[in-house]
């Protein structure tokens, strides 16, 4: 049975969504996305000229791959909710990932808004996929709010620190009966594959591949570091020990 992963009624056969932030064109931009295979893109409303469409950096997306508008800037639940809305209205989507950011020095996301707009946004038929501060309470709400997905963070976005939230995003796969997305932090392909090792559904990266030397080689690492880290969470990791444990009989063999 193929391994697909259904968020909003669409089937996904990758598990790695990439942000189109950072860049040095829009062209590698878009050879970086078409390598990696992904299927969902994270585009920041605001950097987009919704004027001139044909210019902007939607045009180097592929046309087969969901378009996830996220609300970056928005400092308040109204104010996210503002930004879905212009970004269906211009045509691009109902899937929506919310960001609701007020600090300006580690850009942590306020649950509290975040809840709300979710609540909102699932009403009006969106699909909502709450960027958030790992916390099982919280993670519950936005279940309980209409969530699609759940997106913890890894580490302070853009930081490239890896998995430092890691015990609490473990809790929440553990607990949480929707898909865990793991966005923002991971900085290089083995955290990616950590994070599905654990049981993530996908992870999000942007920032790692964008500033890479290579973005469209490190864009397929990362692809491929994903499907390793989903194969062996399905083939179920051996346990770890305190103590050796030979692979041979340590005795018997010397009469």
């Amino acid at each position: 049975m193929a391994d697909k992963l259904v968020i909003g009624g669409k089937e996904l056969t990758s598990r790695l969504f990439i942000g189109t932030g950072k860049f040095a064109s829009h062209e590698v931009m878009g050879r970086a996305v078409s390598q990696s295979g992904a299927q969902v893109v994270t585009v920041a409303l605001r950097r987009v000229d919704l004027d001139n469409p044909g210019e902007s950096e939607l045009s180097y997306i592929p046309a087969s791959c969901t378009l996830m508008p996220n609300t970056s800037g928005a400092r308040t639940a109204e104010e996210a909710v503002k930004i879905a809305r212009i970004a269906r209205a211009a045509g691009c989507g109902n899937w929506v990932k919310i960001e609701v950011v007020a600090d300006q020095r580690y850009l942590l996301p306020d649950n509290f808004e975040t809840v709300k707009a979710t609540e909102i946004l699932a009403r009006e038929g969106f699909v909502v996929l709450p960027y958030m501060n790992p916390d099982l309470m919280v993670a519950k709400q936005l279940r309980d709010a209409g969530a699609a997905a759940v997106m913890p963070l890894g580490a302070p976005i853009g930081s490239n620190r890896g998995l430092k939230t890691r015990e609490m995003i473990r809790i929440l796969i553990e607990e949480i009966d929707l898909p865990i997305i793991v966005d923002a932090g991971i900085g290089r392909p083995s955290e990616a594959a950590e994070a599905m090792e654990m049981g993530a559904a996908a992870v999000l990266v942007n920032t790692a591949i964008a500033t890479a030397r290579d973005p469209v080689a490190m864009a397929r690492a990362f692809a491929q570091a994903v499907e390793a880290g989903r194969a062996a969470y399905l083939a179920g990791l051996a346990p770890a020990r305190d103590t050796a444990e030979a692979s041979s009989p340590l005795t018997g063999f010397l009469v």
